[in-house]
């Protein structure tokens, strides 16, 4: 598949809740585009995280443990990657790019790691530089505790801010009652860090000798979506819910954002979690997905290649198969869309330097969406 012509996408009606009202009543809804996907990149299993290197050249983590460059229509297997603990939802995860990467070399990644005590694994930040085909000057920045054989919730994205801070999420390891409200404990959290490992001063729990110092916000399930805000450079995050009560979060330090406190979802089996949807001292959504799309990757648009897009964000949908676009004004989700409907699960979704968007699909790669 190289081209195809622009796939059909319909309006998704918004469920009302507590934290993101819906109505139509005096909202401009924008126009969509129309646009092509061409395959650029094919034939990869699960094309987790993606960057864009000065050349043009892509680099791609492919889940099952994979350091993939894509270079002029070829695939080269990077050697020397991290060794990855494979187990559930763990792998080699996401990758990042220093902000100054034309001059420093440095490559970041997450992935799920078995270093440390105990059996199992847990998430792992690393640096290293890319020389020819191999990964060199290995650096491990953070490594969660503790261990753990759970397959579920090990995150995990990275963002730079503006500032040059590296922030991270770390899922709950499958264990809501004890990770995600501790400070104390790694797990359900978003993380900040120096771009060499050091935990910054002023994060919000540097201060404390009981507490994880590089926590920068906690309460999260299982956050796989970061992204900053072109306009405001606000971190945002979107995590999956358990059945129901997906999350879209503006992340502020120190905050906690609930989990499992509070929640709109349920227990798979259908039962309750919680009663409670909100409660003081707890951060409300932006905006949360009930039923769950299960969300993976995010980006806001930025380029004025997508004129009617700009400012919007992209989230792909890993449940219904699908890239949704959202409307935002004033942190309120207005309008969400379907795009690529039914093309797959949706892993990630990039704008690229040149200003194109780009979207990992499981089973199939990476495609590239050009407006007519």
């Amino acid at each position: 598949m190289k081209k195809s012509a622009i796939l059909p996408y319909f309006f998704v009606v918004m469920l009302t809740t507590s934290c993101a009202q819906n109505s139509d009543k005096g909202i401009n809804i924008p126009e969509s585009i129309d646009f092509t996907i061409e395959a650029v990149v094919e034939d990869i299993q699960n094309p987790w995280g993606m960057v864009f290197l000065p050349d043009g050249t892509i680099l791609i983590t492919e889940k099952e443990g994979k350091l993939l460059h894509f270079n002029n229509g070829k695939t080269t297997e990077i050697e020397n990657i991290p060794e990855v603990y494979r187990r559930g939802q763990g792998g080699f995860l996401d990758i990042e790019l220093h902000p100054d990467y034309p001059k420093n070399g440095w490559i970041y990644f997450s992935y799920s790691s078995s270093d440390g005590d105990g059996k199992g694994g847990n998430t792992a930040i690393l640096r290293a530089k890319l020389s020819g085909n191999k990964l060199i000057n290995k650096q491990l920045l953070y490594k969660a505790e503790p261990n753990t054989t759970k397959g579920q919730h090990f995150g995990s994205r990275l963002e730079f801010d503006r500032q040059g801070f590296l922030y991270f999420s770390v899922g709950d390891r499958g264990n809501r009652d004890n990770n995600p409200q501790s400070i104390a404990r790694d797990g359900g959290k978003t993380y900040r860090i120096h771009d060499d490992g050091s935990i910054p001063t002023d994060n919000p729990f540097a201060d404390s000798d009981t507490t994880k110092k590089a926590i920068f916000s906690y309460g999260h399930r299982n956050p796989q979506g970061l992204a900053l805000h072109p306009e405001t450079g606000e971190l945002w995050e979107h995590e999956h819910g358990p059945r129901g009560g997906d999350e879209i979060n503006k992340i502020q330090a120190g905050k906690n954002y609930g989990w499992p406190v509070i929640t709109y979802g349920i227990n798979y089996s259908g039962t309750k979690i919680t009663n409670e949807t909100s409660k003081t001292g707890m951060e409300q959504p932006v905006y949360q997905w009930t039923p769950s799309i299960a969300p993976s990757g995010m980006t806001f648009v930025s380029s004025d290649k997508y004129p009617k897009w700009k400012g919007n964000l992209l989230v792909g949908s890993l449940a219904f198969q699908y890239l949704e676009r959202l409307v935002i004004e004033n942190d309120k989700v207005v309008y969400r869309e379907k795009l690529l409907d039914s093309m797959g699960r949706v892993r990630n979704v990039r704008q690229a330097p040149d200003g194109f968007i780009y979207v990992g699909v499981e089973g199939k790669g990476i495609y590239k969406l050009t407006p007519q």
